[in-house]
């Protein structure tokens, strides 16, 4: 392990899931059975615990124990059933995969699909993914993916939203040069809160060539029926990230008539 000092991890903790069931039916239990150990990485963590161990610190001899090579690594905050980072290790076996869930039964699913398809180029996590990033040693990862994160709909939970400062800091530093963050919402408030977030951060640029109309005041549950009224300002997005695949969860998003945002910040200033 690397000896740097972490970046400020005990800090920078942003709890944006809320805990759900664990339990396994029959067939993810098999699944877990078979194929945990082939996957999922032990960060150190004490049973039950999403946080890594103390002394974990992710640099490159890390990355190579356990891919046993250098490559590209792409890494998924919020893999859910892990359909999109499958696909895209089927379809890309020179590069490297990390999925990062908080939640074993989209886990299980993963190493599932995984399995059947042998892939020896992705690797799994059940942690807070900002309590990860946080002990990578600079320029580690090519890419992140953030897509359909929780949008946290009440105005008081926005907060709890993952995309936030301190993470697109960690983010900074943990991206090779040029890296990029992908993010797909199909949550117009949650569009709003990314680019207040990320379009003003003078260490990313953001990389959309679309026009978008977006409100500029923030709705919430309950009060989403009044962003219409909202005045509005024009925000850059991208145009569909193409390694993305339609999810039954983005189809179901798109047949209710939302708008899918995507959203690509490259990095733009050395650490």
């Amino acid at each position: 392990m690397n000896a740097e000092p972490e970046r400020n991890a005990g800090c920078r903790s942003i709890v944006s899931y809320a805990r759900r069931s664990e339990k396994l039916n029959d067939r993810l239990a098999r699944a877990w059975a078979e194929y945990s150990s082939r996957y999922l990485l032990d960060l150190g963590q004490a049973e039950g615990s999403l946080t890594v161990g103390e002394d974990l610190q992710c640099d490159a001899a890390m990355i190579r124990s356990i891919w046993g090579r250098e490559a590209p690594l792409i890494v998924e905050i919020g893999s859910g059933q892990g359909e999109n980072v499958v696909a895209s290790a089927r379809e890309h076996p020179e590069r490297n995969y990390l999925a990062l869930e908080v939640y074993r039964p989209g886990l299980a699913h993963t190493m599932l699909k995984a399995g059947k398809s042998d892939l020896d180029n992705l690797r799994l996590a059940q942690v807070n993914a900002p309590d990860l990033l946080a002990r990578m040693v600079p320029g580690m990862i090519a890419e992140v993916w953030t897509f359909f994160p929780d949008p946290w709909p009440k105005m008081k939970h926005h907060k709890r939203r993952l995309v936030q400062p301190a993470l697109a800091d960690d983010l900074a530093d943990c991206l090779e040069a040029g890296g990029v963050w992908r993010i797909a919402t199909d949550i117009e408030d949650y569009a709003l809160h990314v680019h207040e977030v990320m379009d003003g951060n003078p260490r990313f640029r953001n990389r959309g060539n679309l026009p978008v109309g977006l409100p500029i005041r923030h709705v919430g549950k309950g009060t989403v029926d009044q962003a219409a009224s909202l005045p509005h300002a024009t925000f850059m997005e991208s145009e569909r990230f193409e390694g993305r695949i339609v999810t039954n969860f983005e189809r179901k998003g798109i047949e209710a008539g939302r708008v899918i945002h995507d959203l690509t910040y490259q990095v733009s200033t050395p650490r």
